[in-house]
């Protein structure tokens, strides 16, 4: 599937193919689909059904977005856009609102009344075991919308720490220089593998907890990965280690067993592999690349900075590569990790008619909410400069943008009615064609963030961060 790599600085891309590709993008960007209010419509639009396509007119299979090669998807784990980017001081993007001295106006109730506001974190280390983030402490936090229980949730207090610039420095950088999406939700209230399965297949089939799937959990419309094979359009998992307290591979595919079973070994490698392949231009159609999920992944206890060392180094490695022209990254989160955002999740169009795997009384609005907000960038020559967008995504997005590059049938209804994300790209000309100087991660020019692995996160909360209650508490 993979042509000969043009130089970067000869490469021209023909008017033909630009306006072809410019004509579709637009295409796929007017399909419509579902969209609710909080999307920007006041009333749903006409919905797509799963297998259809998303150009009829056009042969299953045809790649209507020529400029790109490759699909990168580089997802970390549990940080919601406030916690890591709620201080980028972005033109356009939604962070925190600031009060006296530049710090955060966001607050969040005890049970007792008193205040917790939000603050810095001490170190770049974290607790363990808190936050959280299980479907019933989201939905504690949610509470109905208004936003406010978060530190009565299991997370407590750490729930309202934040990150800023000098301790992500790279990641601060990166989403200043590139696109950013700051409506761009996680899939559902609830943990990294019902949500990790929205990226594969569009649904959680019913999961909304980290419970180990069974070696027959399948869904019935398939995995992105099925849709992708049928075509010979190649892709690969490239993992890293194994799954804390297991011997098990590292792989996002593992939550369907049968697609990993399929694959291991083939297209289901190790993340050394990506390096290589990245360095020779040898990428596949579509990769998803994951950290060392007991060191690299920025789940608490982890230390961040080096989940953010991880994540540069696979950045650099696309960048820097000969494919660099023909290639999109996508950085993102695949939940929030129980830490405070300020912006209401969204009514979600469940992908099906599965319902949550719970008790009764925990059913909620079952698959019918989006999850917190989580990072995004696009990182592509082809990414659309100066551009912040405030379109409602989540993970499916990442499967509709596949979907609709090379015209594959969707999965769910989640996945057919999703946004593809097509505004980040600027198809017209390659704006990043010279890629802009990224700053280097903390551990590369501070080794002492290692401290905290030895001293531990420091005090949670700070002194100061607590005041007494009030009668009425803001939220955001």
């Amino acid at each position: 599937m993979n042509a000969g790599t043009p130089s970067r600085r000869s490469f021209s891309p023909s008017r033909r193919n630009l306006l072809r590709a410019g004509m579709l993008g637009a295409a796929v960007a007017g399909v419509g689909g579902w969209r609710s209010t909080a999307a920007g419509s006041s009333s749903p639009m006409p919905i797509r059904q799963p297998g259809s396509l998303p150009y009829p007119s056009l042969p299953e299979g045809t790649d209507t977005i020529r400029q790109i090669e490759h699909i990168v998807v580089l997802m970390m784990e549990n940080h919601s856009y406030d916690n890591h980017l709620g201080m980028l001081r972005r033109p356009g993007a939604d962070g925190f609102r600031l009060g006296p001295g530049r710090l955060p106006l966001a607050v969040n109730p005890y049970p007792d009344g008193r205040i917790q506001h939000a603050f810095r974190m001490p170190t770049t280390c974290q607790l363990v075991g808190q936050p959280a983030q299980d479907w019933l402490d989201s939905h504690i936090q949610f509470d109905d919308g208004r936003l406010d229980g978060f530190v009565r949730s299991g997370s407590g207090p750490v729930s309202m720490g934040y990150l800023q610039q000098d301790d992500l420095p790279f990641y601060y950088s990166l989403a200043s220089a590139f696109p950013i999406a700051d409506r761009y939700f996680c899939s559902l209230l609830g943990q990294t593998f019902p949500n990790r399965r929205y990226l594969l297949a569009a649904t959680s089939i019913g999961q909304v907890n980290d419970t180990l799937p069974s070696l027959s959990d399948y869904p019935a419309g398939g995995t992105l990965f099925d849709r992708l094979d049928a075509h010979d359009i190649s892709w690969k998992d490239y993992f890293s280690g194994t799954l804390p307290g297991t011997n098990l591979p590292g792989a996002s595919t593992l939550l369907f067993p049968p697609l990993f079973f399929k694959n291991s070994g083939t297209k289901v490698v190790p993340v050394t592999q990506f390096f290589s392949d990245a360095a020779a231009g040898t990428l596949p159609n579509y990769s998803l690349v994951e950290p060392d999920y007991g060191t690299q992944s920025e789940e608490d206890p982890q230390n961040v900075a080096r989940g953010e060392s991880f994540a540069a180094s696979v950045v650099n490695a696309v960048i820097n590569g000969p494919g660099w022209d023909r290639t999109l990254l996508i950085w993102t989160f695949d939940e929030h990790g129980g830490y405070y955002d300020h912006v209401l999740p969204p009514r979600a169009l469940p992908p099906d008619n599965i319902p949550p795997a719970v008790g009764a009384d925990q059913v909620y609005e079952g698959f019918g909410r989006y999850g917190f907000r989580v990072p995004c960038a696009f990182v592509s020559p082809w990414a659309r400069p100066r551009h912040v967008s405030h379109r409602v995504f989540d993970h499916s997005s990442i499967c509709k943008l596949v979907e609709a590059k090379w015209n594959l049938p969707a999965m769910t209804f989640r996945d057919a009615n999703a946004n593809a994300m097509l505004d980040m790209l600027d198809l017209r000309r390659p704006a990043f064609l010279d890629p802009p100087a990224l700053a280097e991660p903390l551990l590369a020019t501070d080794p002492a963030a290692l401290q905290c692995d030895v001293t531990g996160p420091g005090t949670i909360p700070p002194p100061g961060s607590v005041t007494p209650p009030r009668e009425h508490t803001p939220v955001g």
